[in-house]
């Protein structure tokens, strides 16, 4: 083997080490990154008509008032707006939140979703709230279905890890909340 090849070998191997110690140290940044979300399950039915429901889901404080709205899944696709005529079948969101929202709220609005899971990023939406007991609410309605509200507790700030699981019986599977400090 000449120089210019034992050289050009010695340069591979040396990147090749260089590239594994890189993917290793980007692994373990992704092992310890936060795990802010809150993850939804719609149930699978077998009903003759199923439509998506419609979701909520919002933060409220010990006094019930809503502090800050997370999430609102409906039907944005209907024509002017249609969609947002069952959003007050969410009764508890609608009169706590919905009535009053401008539809659809930027960065909370999105579309229906299918039966599974479903992960909402939590990671920096608490910040800047006040620190306290708060509740975090779901709340699902379904045409020709039923209407559901699932709830776990929060503690803010998070200074410790939070892991919340509840259980819905009808048109929510389970929400399980996971924070991290």
């Amino acid at each position: 083997m000449g120089s210019d090849t034992q050289s050009l070998t010695r340069q591979a191997k040396h990147l090749a080490s260089v590239g594994v110690m890189l993917s290793f140290s980007w692994l373990a940044s992704v092992t310890s990154a936060q795990a802010d979300e809150l993850t939804v399950t719609l149930p699978r039915m077998s009903v003759a008509e199923y439509h998506a429901p419609y979701v909520a889901m919002w933060l409220a404080n010990s006094k019930e008032k809503r502090v800050k709205d997370i999430a609102v899944w409906y039907d944005m696709g209907m024509e002017n707006g249609k969609g947002e005529k069952w959003l007050k079948d969410m009764r508890l969101w609608w009169r706590r939140s919905g009535r009053s929202a401008d539809m659809p709220i930027d960065g909370v609005s999105g579309a229906t979703r299918r039966p599974g899971a479903h992960t909402v990023d939590l990671n920096g939406l608490f910040d800047g709230i006040a620190p306290g007991e708060y509740t975090l609410y779901v709340e699902a309605a379904r045409e020709l279905g039923g209407r559901e509200v699932v709830s776990v507790p929060v503690t803010l700030p998070v200074l410790s890890k939070q892991h919340q699981i509840a259980e819905g019986s009808q048109e929510l599977a389970k929400i399980e909340l996971l924070l991290e400090p």
